[in-house]
């Protein structure tokens, strides 16, 4: 039973060194956010192509500002009673050339390009929204990976510590001088290790490939973050920063925008209810009562029927619709900003100085009693307890780390801009 035991745990950490060999053996880009911020802007695929739709949407504005083409057509007689095709010689057949050119009233063609500028406006709102969605995002991966790699520093002091207390108890075993009992306890302390290990190795491999995809980064490459942390104690107002929010956030000026489009459509189709002029000349050769007639055409629809009614009636209504969803956008933003501050205030309260050199005093105490206990001055019971406890320990310090990023990110995320430099 032991024999199988050991040949299991062996081959599980035959799999993890050359798990690490392979992972070793990949390129490392060491970045701090920054950086990776940079990368980023300049990389992200999902931006480039947002970009894009602005810029066709800029293409659109230059549509709504030409003017009508003019028309012009043409009536001639194909044959005559000669039996000759097209003969207008001397005078003969029949020539009609019309040009006409549609002149819009009530300042139609400025209201639809009033309109195209919203709808950039729009566009360029959500080109932001996508890339404050994408840059929280990526300052969450980035702290995650952070953090990830910082737990498995963790395991692997404990699982070094591990290895060498069952390599010397197992040799105690076969001088007769520890149970069998102790032994077993140990290696399952250090396979329990190992397995965590691998988990964190499993969260760390997920996050690297939405970090690559964010940063267009190379498949092979280890994306290794690099944070120096520090709790600058600053503090905000809700109030100043919902203001600012409301400012910046693509998703509120998105609903903003898209309202003072609701509301030029209204004045535009007010505006369809007034009709067009035509103004055009007319050269007739021989059907009018008088050879070679040159007329003046003037027309426009009469708005008897059809005065725009049902357009007016669903943009007035589709205006004020937009209206509420604005309101509540913009009590949405003030919500996000003020759980935002509350959330930042609780993580810093968190990580005070005391705490932290508190939990940097473990890592002295973790060295001593793995010797003590070689000294019998403590049982397995207490060493094993204490193992959980210093990784728990260490564990919760670098969560409430993480939830401090975190925070700064939500913070960002719902002011739209950094008001907190990430970590």
């Amino acid at each position: 039973m032991l024999r199988t035991y050991y040949k299991i745990l062996m081959l599980f950490a035959l799999a993890v060194i050359c798990g690490h060999q392979a992972s070793a053996q990949t390129d490392t880009l060491r970045v701090n956010f920054k950086d990776a911020e940079k990368l980023f802007l300049q990389n992200n695929l999902s931006l480039i192509a947002q970009k894009y739709n602005v810029d066709a949407t800029q293409a659109l504005v230059i549509q709504a500002k030409l003017w009508d083409n003019p028309t012009l057509s043409t009536d001639q007689n194909i044959t005559d009673a000669n039996k000759k095709f097209f003969d207008h010689s001397n005078g003969n057949g029949q020539i009609l050339v019309q040009l006409s050119q549609v002149f819009k009233t009530a300042g139609k063609r400025g209201k639809q390009v009033q309109i195209a500028n919203d709808d950039v406006h729009i566009q360029q709102a959500q080109f932001n929204d996508l890339l404050r969605n994408l840059h929280y995002n990526l300052l969450l991966d980035f702290s995650q990976v952070a953090n990830l790699i910082n737990q498995r520093r963790v395991y692997q002091t404990e699982i070094a510590a591990a290895t060498n207390m069952v390599n010397a108890t197992d040799k105690s075993y076969q001088a007769g001088n520890n149970s069998l009992k102790d032994l077993i306890r140990l290696k399952a302390l250090l396979f329990g290790l190992q397995n965590d290990l691998v988990e964190i190795d499993r969260q760390i491999n997920d996050l690297q490939s939405e970090l690559k995809t964010l940063l267009v980064a190379d498949a092979n490459q280890f994306i290794s973050p690099q944070i120096t942390f520090n709790n600058n104690g600053t503090t905000f107002n809700a109030t100043e920063l919902a203001e600012l929010a409301k400012a910046n956030r693509g998703d509120y000026l998105a609903n903003r925008y898209t309202l003072e489009q609701s509301n030029h459509n209204l004045s535009l189709q007010k505006a369809l209810a007034v009709p067009d002029v035509t103004i055009g000349s007319t050269y007739d050769q021989n059907s009018s009562y008088a050879r070679n007639f040159v007329g003046l055409e003037i027309s426009l629809p009469l708005p008897i029927f059809n005065r725009n009614q049902g357009n007016i009636k669903n943009a007035k209504l589709a205006a004020q619709s937009q209206e509420y969803t604005l309101k509540n956008s913009e009590l949405q933003v003030k919500n996000d900003v003020y759980s935002a501050v509350q959330q930042y205030k609780l993580s810093q309260q968190l990580l005070g100085t005391h705490e932290n050199d508190f939990y940097s005093k473990y890592d002295q105490l973790f060295r001593g009693m793995s010797k003590a206990y070689q000294l019998k001055q403590i049982n397995l019971q207490e060493y094993v307890d204490f193992f959980d406890s210093y990784r728990e320990t260490k564990i919760k310090i670098l969560q409430q780390q993480l939830n401090l990023q975190k925070a700064i990110a939500d913070l960002n995320f719902a002011v739209g801009t950094t008001v907190v430099t990430p970590l």
